[in-house]
């Protein structure tokens, strides 16, 4: 075993070293390197994983912007999923953007006691009379599935009453494994009952942006290169989205897979029913971007469009070089630790690599070990935790939407030259000797810090300060601190400078992590038994 894992495990007791010791491997050549993954946390761990309704409210419903989304549970809730996520969204001409309440029934102890199916009719009805939304959603919490309020009773009776759509998501944070249980409940939901529903005549070369969610903007960038090009974004899912678009979904030529975990069964669904392939994508990184830009000009065959697509490549290489170049020389050399949850611990490695940073662990929050060592595992697989109380929705050829876009043997040809219906996970594209390690917990950060000591931790905000009060710069990759686009050529560059500006910052240097003070380690945390 690494030496590096054996001295972060040797200080756990018996059980916990017999659980953890399958989610920490190290990358060993290119021989086969299995994780355990999408497991419950073990309990008593400190976990920095989300919940289920942070999975479904915060991540996939959040970001849709014409649509009244109502908390049903504590006020904490609600404003936790609406204030700390930053998924901007833009006000269109004739429609509607709520992004700027938040809406929630504000459960007391006494809703608990007696029920709070009363409160969320009358809450359906303020925002219906206040708002005049053409859709409602309702996201349940934890003390929703606990009493047993109907809320699905509740939202058939509101859609029949006032005329508009009700949709409910009965996505209580204690269901599924962590985050990801919340994502599959929402995205069912807008397969069931959105997608498909449009009647849009698709203009040439249409796409959808699946697991996109326009964190600082991210979402304007990446549409903002491929509308130069030349495609149509028929919808995003969900970064600055709307139910409006997403009804036409099913109209695309191609769905871009950005976030695999997050959304790949709903592109596996649309294939099967609509007959829309997909392709994992990645436009977090310069090379990246690159490789995938080419990859959707070779899926489409159009020698217009791939002439196009090189000199687009090149106009936005011209305009970063020089500053690329810079934030490089300064960060050459530098190491780095991630983090993360979706497909980000693995796509800011590439990122970081264009910049001369190296990775010296990865992990994240919640995967599946496709995520990590890619779909060819998929059928060795055991059932996962989630299936036990999430729903798994199946879907059949729709006769009347379905469309071929590519022969059988154009799609096999395909296939062997870009990931088509593919994604290879993140361990084979990182250096010997790496640290992956799924559902990082507060323990192993620190030791893990402590041992490898990084330039700088990519992570959410939860073990931000842990990683900052030991001396280690610590970006948030879910909000981007308040910055970004980090997508595409430019949000490259801005990457680039933020990082640089940290790494440059003097803070560090006055403040001193708890391991490097001798006379805190004697029978404390670090230095004696757990």
């Amino acid at each position: 075993m690494n030496k590096t894992l054996e001295r972060v495990l040797e200080k756990y007791p018996a059980r916990v070293y017999k659980n953890r010791k399958e989610h920490i491997v190290a990358k060993e050549s290119q021989d086969e390197n299995a994780i355990q993954a999408n497991t419950r946390t073990l309990p008593g761990i400190m976990t920095n994983r989300g919940c289920c309704y942070a999975g479904c409210k915060g991540v996939v419903l959040g970001p849709l912007k014409d649509a009244v989304m109502i908390t049903h549970g504590p006020i904490g809730c609600a404003y936790y999923s609406w204030g700390t996520r930053r998924h901007k969204a833009k006000e269109e001409e004739d429609k509607k953007n709520f992004l700027e309440y938040c809406f929630c029934t504000d459960m007391q102890e006494s809703d608990i006691v007696f029920g709070g199916e009363k409160k969320l009719i009358q809450a359906i009805k303020e925002a219906v009379e206040i708002f005049q939304p053409s859709t409602v959603l309702i996201c349940s919490t934890c003390p929703v599935g606990l009493i047993g309020d109907d809320i699905n009773a509740v939202a058939a009776a509101a859609q029949k009453e006032y005329g508009i759509q009700v949709l409910a998501f009965s996505c209580e944070g204690y269901k599924g494994v962590s985050q990801s249980g919340g994502h599959h409940i929402a995205n069912n939901g807008l397969m069931k009952y959105v997608i498909g529903t449009g009647e849009l005549v698709p203009p040439k070369y249409s796409v959808n942006i699946l697991g996109e969610y326009n964190i600082g903007g991210d979402g304007w960038e990446i549409s903002r290169i491929l509308k130069k090009i030349g495609y149509h974004v028929i919808s995003v899912m969900t970064g600055d989205g709307s139910i409006a678009d997403l009804k036409n979904a099913h109209k695309a030529d191609l769905n871009l897979v950005q976030c695999h975990r997050s959304i790949n069964y709903i592109a596996e669904m649309a294939q099967t029913k609509y007959g829309t392939p997909w392709i994992k994508v990645n436009f977090i990184g310069i090379e990246s971007t690159i490789e995938t830009l080419r990859n959707m000009a070779k899926y489409f065959g159009d020698e217009e469009l791939i002439q196009r697509t090189e000199q687009v490549i090149e106009e936005e290489l011209e305009q970063i070089q020089e500053s690329m170049e810079f934030y490089k020389e300064k960060l050459i050399g530098k190491t780095a630790a991630l983090f993360v949850g979706g497909s980000r611990a693995h796509h800011y490695q590439l990122l970081l690599s264009d910049l001369g940073v190296e990775t010296l662990l990865a992990g994240y929050e919640f995967a599946h070990r496709d995520d990590y060592e890619g779909r060819e595992v998929i059928p060795s697989i055991k059932e996962d935790a989630d299936s036990k109380n999430i729903e798994s929705i199946t879907v059949e050829k729709d006769e009347k939407h379905y469309r071929v876009f590519l022969t059988p043997e154009r799609y096999e040809q395909l296939k062997k030259e870009m990931p088509l219906d593919y994604y290879s996970g993140m361990i084979k594209e990182m250096p010997d000797n790496s640290i992956i390690v799924d559902d990082l917990n507060h323990y192993e950060t620190e030791e893990f810090l402590k041992i490898l000591k990084p330039d700088v931790f990519f992570s959410g905000i939860k073990d931000k300060y842990v990683a900052q009060k030991a001396g280690i710069l610590s970006r948030q990759l879910h909000s981007y601190d308040y910055s970004g686009p980090y997508a595409g050529f430019k949000g490259a560059v801005n990457f680039g400078r933020d990082v640089t500006m940290g790494l440059t910052t003097p803070t560090w240097k006055y403040s001193t992590a708890p391991w490097k003070e001798e006379s805190l380690l004697e029978g404390t945390y670090f230095g004696g038994d757990i």
